[in-house]
């Protein structure tokens, strides 16, 4: 598979030389796909945030495969029962409405062989900064089709699962 090259990407960065200090926050994150499509969502409240993947913040003593899992489930509405497969690590700095802040990424494929859903709306009841629950609007897009609009840099490691998927370099 040929990886793109041109996609967008919303969402603040900063220097972490500037901010040597900031708190590192571990998240995971599902990259879900199905035959040469990826799984994402919109907040339908927030439309310029761009598309997202499924994952988040892990929780207290929670290991990252185990709270890939969790996440999945929360945002999505459907248990996540197959395999998983970690495929990239990523170090993102972050602006965070508390301030500047590490991501310490880790994401995970999860092949499926047949979609859930071809698209729905689910709520995250709980979401990690405690506010009122956040409606997420879900579907599939093509793995390969470039310029998509990605919030936070989640367009960075397509290239690490093209090279997953394919088993060799992109």
């Amino acid at each position: 598979m040929k990886a793109p090259t041109n996609f967008r990407v919303h969402g603040a960065q900063f220097n972490p030389d500037q901010h040597p200090h900031a708190p590192t926050i571990d998240k995971s994150y599902i990259y879900m796909t199905c035959d040469s499509e990826l799984l994402v969502f919109l907040e339908p409240e927030n439309p310029d945030i761009g598309l997202q993947l499924p994952g988040g913040t892990l929780d207290p003593e929670e290991g990252f495969e185990a709270a890939a899992r969790r996440e999945f489930f929360e945002e999505t509405g459907h248990p996540l029962l197959g395999p998983l497969t970690q495929f990239a690590e990523q170090t993102f700095p972050y602006v965070s409405s508390e301030g500047p802040v590490l991501h310490n990424r880790r994401m995970f494929h999860a092949p499926v062989a047949v979609k859930p859903d071809e698209a729905w709306d689910h709520y995250e009841m709980d979401p990690s900064d405690g506010g009122d629950p956040i409606l997420f609007r879900f579907f599939w897009v093509p793995l390969l089709q470039p310029g998509q609009a990605f919030h936070v840099d989640f367009e960075h490691p397509l290239p690490a699962l093209y090279t997953h998927l394919s088993g060799k370099s992109v």
